[in-house]
């Protein structure tokens, strides 16, 4: 008999998956990309950059819960966009059952969040080392509010014209990771380049904490994929398995191409091909076969390594954009990629398991096996058309928000920030390790040449 903890419609075992993966994915931000921007950047940029990450992850949630969840996945106000209401603040709407799966909204608002998040704090990878921290304040909500929901709504909402129309994005490759690559080269052009010595030299100043974010980002994407289905079943299973085998298959190929290009095995090179991995098969893990996501990661490795390095140096306009990490690359390219091939390699049955049973879901190598070739190209033009919206949507209102933003504080900051960094900025810096609070700077062992005590009364 069922309990009011427990109602009939609850499935404890998908909730339970649903939470964690929830959890999972919070994880890849917090302390995952806190940890990866504070390390791969400038010493003089270790603390400004992880705050940007865990400021947005915190912004997200209170304006998610109070209107840009129903934004996203609320009732139809336009075929794009959501009807904004304090839904997700309501007691019987969050215990009631959600749009989704065998469990309760606030499943919902909390699985869904997550993404949102990350979506923020990736379009913040681009502008690192020159943004006002004031402006990123206002960019956050305004950015999530009219570009990250209309993304999410079009897509993703069962209510949205572009799930309608059949678009394919499993996980988020167009929603969030062409979104935020397209979003944080528009927001690099507007907010301006870092100082040119930090564009010529920009080291990392801790290697092993960059591995160690992006290990977390790396196994927090078990439950950015695997939560998809809405429940813990096959699908989950295949989906988590297919995103592990791209990413490792991508991470290889990147690194070969580097040691053959550059004759040197780059620890970062391979986090990039690693990213470009995931990215690639978000749209499409819970819908291809293992084989295929061996092919997604090799051009998951290869392609968005030749745009980074050798398209980029060879495009004017990319070559002006400050994109501090190559946010473009390895999301939009990546994202973009993904979608045209899951709209390829789609297999039918594990569209079934996903979409229901409905015969406009195919990939276009199966379209052309059962003798369907127009239905497989129509998948390809959606896929593209789907594409071509989130870009649309994406460079105009990107740029609209950075606009309104100048209007109130500057987007960059002044000359003499950007050349202290942290203490100007936040007054702390990443690592006061010597002496009393001392920076490395101020130290005897700093750049200074303070002199060294020549007799125990002195050190005394």
């Amino acid at each position: 008999m069922a309990s009011e903890s427990a109602p009939e419609w609850l499935n404890k075992g998908d909730n339970s998956w649903q939470l964690a993966a929830a959890t999972l994915v919070g994880l890849q931000s917090v302390p995952g990309l806190v940890i990866l921007y504070g390390s791969i950047v400038k010493k003089k940029w270790a603390v400004n950059s992880a705050f940007m990450a865990l400021y947005a992850f915190a912004v997200t949630f209170v304006c998610w819960s109070l209107w840009a969840f129903r934004m996203s996945f609320g009732d139809r106000l336009l075929p794009f966009l959501g009807r904004p209401d304090l839904a997700a603040l309501d007691q019987r709407f969050l215990l009631a059952q959600g749009f989704a799966g065998l469990y309760p909204s606030a499943t919902l608002v909390y699985f869904q969040f997550v993404f949102a998040a990350i979506t923020l704090i990736l379009i913040a990878g681009a502008l690192l080392g020159r943004m006002n921290f004031k402006a990123w304040m206002l960019f956050v909500p305004l950015w999530l509010t009219f570009s990250y929901t209309v993304g999410a709504f079009s897509v993703w909402s069962p209510n949205g014209f572009l799930f309608k129309a059949g678009v394919m994005d499993f996980a988020g490759g167009y929603v969030i990771h062409l979104s935020s690559g397209v979003a944080g080269l528009t927001a690099a052009y507007w907010v301006g380049p870092r100082m040119a010595k930090d564009r010529e030299r920009f080291p990392p100043n801790n290697i092993l904490l960059t591995l160690t974010g992006a290990g977390l980002l790396w196994m927090g994407w078990t439950g950015f994929n695997g939560g998809a289905p809405y429940a813990a079943n096959i699908d989950a299973s295949m989906a988590i398995l297919n995103t592990h085998l791209c990413t490792a298959t991508s991470l290889l190929v990147w690194l070969c191409l580097d040691m053959f290009v550059f004759g040197k095995p780059s620890v970062i090179g391979a986090v990039q091909g690693m990213i470009t991995g995931l990215v690639c098969i978000t749209p499409a893990a819970g819908l291809v076969q293992g084989w295929a996501a061996i092919i997604m990661g090799v051009l998951s490795g290869s392609t968005p390594w030749f745009t980074m390095m050798v398209l980029h140096k060879r495009i004017r306009f990319l070559k002006r954009v400050d994109d501090t990490l190559a946010v473009f690359h390895t999301h939009a390219v990546a994202g973009s990629l993904g979608g045209i091939l899951t709209g390829i390699f789609a297999e039918p049955r594990l569209n079934r398991l996903f979409f229901g049973d409905d015969p406009k879901y195919v990939g276009l190598a199966y379209a052309l096996k059962m003798g369907r070739a127009a239905a497989g190209f129509r998948q390809i033009g959606m896929q593209l058309a789907g594409i071509v919206f989130i870009i649309s949507v994406n460079v105009t209102v990107t740029t609209l928000v950075c606009l309104l933003v100048r209007l109130a504080v500057p987007l960059r900051l002044s000359d003499d920030e950007l050349q202290i960094g942290d203490d100007a900025i936040h007054g702390e810096d990443a690592y006061a390790v010597w002496g009393d609070g001392e920076t490395y700077e101020r130290s005897i062992h700093g750049v200074q040449n303070f002199a060294l005590p020549t007799t125990l009364a002195e050190a005394a």
